[in-house]
């Protein structure tokens, strides 16, 4: 037997139903908001996560499943989705769109190597949004209220926002030189990803997991207070949106993210409810002013998120909540005998082109068995076709909720199901 690789999953009927509704809600959701679905590949040019997600991330350093094609061309599995969906806005010109800022949505599989754990998964699906060509502290709210409201209309409660602001390149550049000196003197008692990101990108030292208990992580510079005039004022109109929102957050100056695209806004959504595990973070997201032009683009701001429709399942579950999936089916036809069985063939491909969910025996059972496939198929009603009703030219139709019986004229079948169903 071959086994499913690990890190991955199956989705079987029953619980992929789940996974529908949470994708339809959170597009519908996006067009209420009026952003566009877009789709790009699975694989991409290795260059555009090296360029973009950084060189000094987990994600390029360990987690990226790379490989070289026949061409001898490098190319990786999308690790997340922000690049493949920038790399699409510059190479379609889409920045030339009369209609700005642009707003995309897209919603597919991404590819880690990490260790499996609870709600984590080497291939996950991740739904995220990406709003380019505005510099208005007002679509930071909006990204994070579109993300605020997809958990909400599933019913989560137990929600915390987190927000911080990474400040523009000023702001870093000083924040920077600042944990350069706090760091360098017992740089040796960190790990070594910790010492190689001293010099290339130091803010990463402070997402760092195996150290994140060392004293100085606590007492390290914040960002917050190496802000220049704009920064802060850009981040205090975020807050003061979120706020007119009535959208409750805090502020941690140690939130940096895990993508080294990340300027200005930048904020998580976790899950308070008790026993959700020790990873709480739904949803993380930014503002990334920077990216489309490293990626040969003009000038251009943008914003996005990306949740995972894993951890909003474990989140759901730990809430208890369940989801509103309907699984049962309008008409079961059971037919008897050999000229009925062939009869039912057509009633049935009647009732589906008449918008109806249907179904039949394919299995030759007898007519206790087939009420009972009916019955597994919570199935509304049970039409029972016969020699005798065949002859007649008519069927019999049962009530599965209160057992009443009539007998309907076989021309009449389908308008009388639907209407029937349209009555429940």
């Amino acid at each position: 037997m071959v086994n499913i690789p690990r890190g991955t999953q199956d989705i079987l009927p029953g619980d992929v139903e789940k996974w529908q509704f949470i994708e339809e809600k959170a597009r519908d959701i996006c067009k209420r908001f009026n952003y566009k679905e877009i789709r790009t590949p699975i694989f991409e040019h290795t260059e555009l996560f090296l360029r973009s997600v950084g060189e000094s991330t987990d994600i390029v350093q360990k987690e990226m499943y790379t490989f070289e094609d026949r061409g001898e061309r490098s190319l990786t599995l999308r690790p997340e989705g922000t690049a493949a969906v920038v790399r699409s806005y510059v190479e379609n010109k889409m920045f030339g769109n009369p209609s700005q800022p642009t707003k995309l949505y897209y919603c597919g599989p991404m590819f880690r190597y990490e260790r499996p754990q609870a709600g984590r998964y080497r291939q996950f699906v991740q739904f995220g949004v990406e709003a380019l060509g505005s510099n208005d502290p007002a679509i930071d709210a909006e990204v994070i209220a579109l993300a605020i409201e997809i958990y909400q209309s599933l019913g989560l409660k137990k929600l915390k926002l987190v927000i911080n602001s990474l400040g523009d390149l000023s702001s870093r550049k000083a924040h920077r030189e600042a944990l350069v000196a706090h760091f360098t003197p017992r740089i040796d008692e960190f790990c070594s990803d910790c010492k190689a990101r001293l010099e290339k990108n130091p803010m990463r030292i402070l997402d760092c997991k195996k150290d994140r208990d060392h004293e100085l992580m606590g007492t390290a510079p914040s960002i917050i207070e190496y802000l220049n005039e704009e920064s802060s004022n850009y981040f205090t109109k975020v807050k003061s949106y979120l706020t007119d929102l009535h959208i409750d957050f805090e502020v941690d100056s140690g939130l940096v993210r895990g993508l080294d695209y990340y300027n200005h806004t930048a904020f998580e959504i976790m899950s308070n409810a008790e026993g959700f595990g020790a990873i709480t973070t739904l949803c993380g997201g930014g503002r990334y002013n920077g990216l489309v032009e490293g990626l040969g683009g003009p000038e251009t701001p943008g914003i996005g998120f990306a949740l995972s429709i894993e951890r909003l399942l474990a989140a759901l579950q730990a809430e208890n909540i369940e989801l509103p999936v309907e699984t049962k089916i309008d008409c079961f036809v059971a037919a008897i005998g050999e000229k009925a069985s062939a009869k039912s063939v057509v009633l049935v491909n009647d009732l589906r082109k008449a918008g109806l969910l249907a179904e039949k025996d394919y299995l030759d059972k007898k007519v206790k068995a087939q009420f009972k496939a009916a019955d597994r198929l919570q199935s509304q009603f049970v039409a029972i076709l016969g020699e005798e009703e065949l002859e007649r030219n008519v069927i019999t139709v049962k009530n599965m909720a209160d057992g009443n019986q009539e007998e309907v004229q076989l021309d009449q079948f389908i308008s009388f199901i639907q209407e029937k169903v349209n009555e429940e």
